[in-house]
């Protein structure tokens, strides 16, 4: 017999425990909003924290709710929204870090899912695959060529611009297997008569050609401003680069004071994990120590703010957990820092080899890395270091 009363109600959703202490701020009048952000008022000034308060209104409205969402903190009001993100002082009382985004938030109408490692791998597979096919189908020694000139075009590609080493160790095998195959189909070209010139060959050599080009352009590039005297690597042992060098093989390019930034990982059976799964211990690189790679002073320092999940990227700091040296000639920034694991504060003096923290997954990262560049008045410089020769490239073991 059914009982009403043994049936749960639909709960709610639990609100995030910032959204209290944010709502409160951004409904107090300017003086109220100092004395709850006291230290965003004093890092950034209470004029332009008020300055951003006021445009974050005028893009919501008022009155406002702060809700939570995959996509981070959703600030709500009868105008639309935007998203923000806020640490508090235990007791909820204060908040000591805050950031709202300057435009307006949609939420997607499709949730992107960040593509699972052998996603890649397969697609790499399937392209090999036919080639392969190509090959041993191949009518004469002119088509035969044509299709190893383009499955060579293709790893050129592959190799310079993928990073496949952040990929499973056996789904790599699995390729490398298939290549393989593709190779044996020379014992075909004796029985095979020659052929004739022909546009696909052409087509092969050219985007060979052109793909050498590109990786080795990329794998070169450096951008003529070096850093005023060598670093010393931060991590030990052996580190992988999937980003590094110039375009396209370093999405940081693009960014004037990021363009010569490297991201490191490092590596396992898994590719870039030491187990199958998908959490931060999973991960070779999440908790192994960071080191100052230069004598200076320590201008910023975070190590509150919480770790994405890997695949994931909810609204944080951009850099998360990070700290910031200034040697008196440039800017050296480590990013992406564990929380909870930053050794230093803004004003103490570091020394090459310091401890730092630990490789984490806070602020815009999909993984545990660290992201690692110089900069001088807002520019980016080659980075050159004592104890790692050559260029920094993706694809690079060091």
């Amino acid at each position: 017999m059914h009982d009403p009363t043994s049936e749960a109600e639909p709960s709610s959703p639990v609100p995030p425990p910032e959204a209290g202490i944010l709502v409160r701020f951004l409904t107090a009048d300017p003086a109220g909003r100092v004395r709850i952000a006291p230290g965003v008022a004093e890092a950034v000034g209470a004029s332009r924290m008020e300055e951003i308060v006021q445009g974050t209104l005028a893009r919501t409205g008022t009155p406002v709710a702060v809700t939570d969402s995959p996509d981070g903190l959703i600030v709500t009001g009868p105008r639309g929204s935007v998203r923000a993100w806020a640490h508090q002082t235990p007791d909820g009382e204060r908040i000591t870090g805050l950031l709202l985004e300057g435009v307006g938030y949609e939420p997607p109408s499709r949730r992107r899912l960040l593509p699972l490692p052998a996603t890649w791998l397969t697609l790499v597979l399937l392209v090999t695959l036919w080639n392969v096919g190509m090959l041993w189908t191949a009518a004469d020694r002119t088509s035969w060529c044509a299709g190893l000139a383009g499955l060579a075009a293709f790893f050129v590609f592959v190799e310079g611009c993928g990073a496949p080493a952040q990929q499973p160790r056996l789904h790599r095998r699995a390729v490398e297997v298939t290549a393989l195959t593709a190779l044996a189909s020379a014992y075909r070209l004796p029985g095979l008569p020659g052929g004739h010139p022909s546009l696909d060959l052409a087509v092969s050599l050219t985007v060979l050609a052109g793909a050498v080009f590109l990786v080795t352009r990329g794998r070169l590039h450096h951008w003529r401003t070096p850093v005023s005297q060598p670093l010393l690597f931060p991590l030990e042992g052996t580190w992988y680069v999937v980003q590094g060098g110039g375009r396209p093989l370093n999405h940081h390019a693009r960014v004037p004071e990021q363009r010569a930034a490297l991201d490191l990982v490092s590596l396992g059976p898994h590719g870039t994990r030491t187990r199958p799964g998908r959490e931060l211990t999973d991960y070779a690189a999440y908790g192994r120590p960071v080191r100052s790679p230069c004598r200076g002073r320590v201008i910023s320092a975070a190590t509150t703010i919480a770790d994405q999940r890997p695949g994931e990227i909810r609204y944080q700091p951009l850099y998360g957990n990070h700290v910031f040296i200034d040697t008196g000639r440039e800017i050296v920034k480590l990013a992406h820092l564990r929380p909870g694991s930053v050794a230093v504060s803004p004003g103490d003096m570091v020394e090459p080899g310091d401890l730092l923290g630990e490789v984490g997954n806070s602020g815009n990262s999909t993984e545990p890395h660290l992201h690692f560049h110089a900069e001088r008045d807002g520019v980016g410089l080659d980075l050159r270091f004592t104890d790692v020769g050559g260029r920094l490239y993706r694809g690079r073991r060091i």
